[in-house]
């Protein structure tokens, strides 16, 4: 299959382990009676562990099941593998590549072995591109070593590594399994229902995605946006009183008649109420398409324009432009995007300065939002990025070689294949974030609080993209953008990654954990991601084999050590889910007119979380 090729529904169906998996074909009588598309057969999947996201923490969970010798499946609403880790963020963000250990660092291996076979390298020498990317790599002559790791690789090859990863454990993955419902009983999951009818029975269920969306249904609480500060007594936290990086730095008018504040504004600039330093709103750090793009000409496509490409939207970057050369500096393309090398002459380009990839304020409504709606985001994002792109190649008012510039970059061809050389992952920094018994904060960043109950570490910055662009004091503003460093490596709670014993007791979220919005932004890279998928899968492996008989049973962390990744944890006392007998026979749902139009479904008289 080429990289990225859109599978069937069923990539890999299993016809392996039949003592372990379970899969059969049924009809579903209640198609039609809960608005599901008119299929006459559904797919029942029973499994020890449901992984819900084929994202990296899903990967990394559904391998470490299976290596335990529990049967386990992933279900993705989409059609691609690996998250943002197979969708241009090939420049791997990680604060201290120690803090990284067990399935996660297998994949860094993983990278540098394949990177040490010169057939690997087609565009460019291992010397070459070693002597390009600079500082923070392994050296092109260490990557044969055993334990040799590389943190910057392809699209495709992180796409083959997770094949190849899923192949050996023999996990099944699904594809196009949007999730519509999920249903309960009392506080245990029974099963994930999704748009095209499939129904997926597990003890167990891991919600990787980037959004929530299994935890949401499963009416556990989260929150989306931005806390105050005073909420878990932290400082960096709500709208900012001043916003020094990735800024507007010399004033620009924001108003569509320069001057004029009755005329409106600009594109691109949000208005409505702003609130005082340090409070919580609902806004969201920005998102962006992490762009795989080339110099040479041998691989490289063309930007197309978006579809009503309009030059005049892109008047405040033009406007940006012209005022810093009134001011009298000479703006360079760098200025607008990060393009950090990769190999064989590709790039991962990230979002840099006041007007860049970043589509500050258009995604506040995707956490929650549909799947339509989130796809009109997906796609206005898209949108936005290729009018940027084509207005800084193509409009006179870009200083000459800035366009000159831009015109020699464009989309890999070899990458990327079934959308045209662009990512098919939005990068989704932030959606809903779970609300547990433990949350994350500012504190256990700086070292102040210590999670006893390591499930992994963090190491990165305390980093919150821009969330608004507003007017401030006459002139354009970006806020919201955070950069400062933890003091060192610190511990996860394995807590944060369990809803309250309230509300759901067989369900573990790597990904969407608890944590505010800052710690958050210190938490979200890849490689931790993965880390707590391990975690988590290990964690409900032991629940499964009986190692905690009960929620408020002591929770052996060595355990949880020894068959997980590699971090720093002791023994103390936290919750975990319980121990899981065959599940309960299928309910019948019962349903109403007014239940059945808001998507709510009720088994036994109880409420279960559906869409929201």
């Amino acid at each position: 299959m080429k990289p990225h090729s859109p599978p069937p529904i069923h990539l890999r169906r299993p016809l392996f382990a039949p003592d372990c998996l379970l899969v059969c074909r049924l009809a579903f009588s209640m198609a039609f009676s809960v608005g599901f598309p008119c299929r006459s057969m559904a797919e029942f999947i029973d499994t020890d562990v449901c992984v819900y996201g084929a994202t990296p923490a899903g990967v990394a969970a559904a391998v470490q099941v299976s290596r335990m010798g529990r049967s386990v499946v992933i279900a993705e609403a989409g059609r691609f593998l690996g998250g943002m880790t197979t969708s241009g963020l090939g420049a791997t963000d990680v604060g201290n590549k120690a803090a990284i250990g067990g399935i996660a660092r297998e994949f860094y291996q993983l990278v540098a072995r394949h990177y040490s076979s010169d057939g690997a390298w087609k565009l460019e020498t291992r010397e070459e591109y070693f002597a390009r990317r600079g500082s923070g790599q392994a050296q092109a002559s260490s990557l044969g070593q055993p334990e040799a790791t590389m943190w910057t690789f392809e699209p495709r090859v992180a796409e083959e590594i997770f094949n190849a990863m899923l192949t050996r454990a023999k996990v099944p993955i699904y594809y196009d399994q949007r999730l519509s419902l999920v249903r309960k009983d009392e506080v245990r999951i029974i099963e994930l229902v999704t748009e095209n009818a499939n129904m997926y029975r597990a003890k167990v269920y891991i919600d990787a995605t980037y959004e929530g969306d299994v935890m949401a249904k499963s009416d556990v609480s989260f929150t989306v946006g931005r806390e105050s500060n005073r909420e878990y007594g932290e400082t960096l936290n709500g709208l900012r009183a001043e916003t020094p990086k990735h800024q507007l730095v010399v004033p620009v008018d924001p108003y569509v008649k320069p001057g004029r504040t009755n005329s409106g504004l600009l594109p691109f600039i949000q208005s409505g109420e702003q609130g005082r330093p340090g409070e919580g709103d609902n806004r969201v750090q920005t998102y962006n398409y992490r762009l795989c793009f080339t110099t040479n000409a041998a691989n490289r496509l063309p930007v197309e324009p978006p579809k009503g490409y309009d030059p005049a939207r892109y008047e405040l970057l033009a406007r940006y432009l012209e005022a810093l050369v009134a001011a009298g500096r000479k703006p360079v393309l760098s200025e607008f995007w990060n393009p950090i090398w990769l190999p064989n002459q590709k790039t991962d380009i990230n979002n840099n300065g006041g007007f860049s990839t970043d589509f500050i304020g258009a995604n506040w409504e995707y956490p929650e939002a549909d799947y339509k709606v989130r796809d009109r985001i997906a796609q206005e994002h898209e949108d936005y990025t290729r009018g940027f792109l084509t207005f800084l190649a193509s409009s006179p008012r870009v200083p000459a070689p800035i366009r000159e510039e831009m015109r020699r970059w464009g989309p890999c061809k070899d990458e990327f294949l079934t959308t045209d050389g662009w990512p098919p992952q939005l990068y989704v920094r932030e959606g809903r974030r779970m609300v547990t018994d433990y949350v994350m904060n500012e504190n256990h960043c700086r070292g102040k609080d210590r999670a006893a109950d390591s499930a992994g570490l963090a190491a990165y910055n305390m980093d919150s993209h821009n969330c608004q662009r507003r007017v401030r004091d006459g002139r354009a503003e970006n806020e919201g953008d955070v950069q400062v460093p933890p003091m060192r490596p610190y511990p996860i709670s394995y807590r944060a990654m369990v809803p309250k014993r309230s509300e759901c007791e067989n369900l573990l979220v790597p990904v969407c954990l608890s944590a505010s919005h800052i710690a958050y932004g210190s938490i979200r890279m890849e490689p931790v991601f993965m880390i707590l998928g391990q975690s988590a899968a290990t964690a409900a492996v032991l629940a499964m084999e009986g190692f905690t008989p009960c929620l408020q049973h002591e929770l052996q962390l060595n355990d949880l050590l020894a068959h997980g990744p590699s971090v720093s944890c002791v023994r103390s006392r936290s919750s975990i889910v319980r121990p899981f007998a065959a599940s309960p026979p299928l309910l019948r749902p019962r349903l109403t007119p007014r239940s059945a139009a808001r998507g709510r479904v009720t088994l036994s008289g109880v409420r279960r979380g559906l869409p929201r």
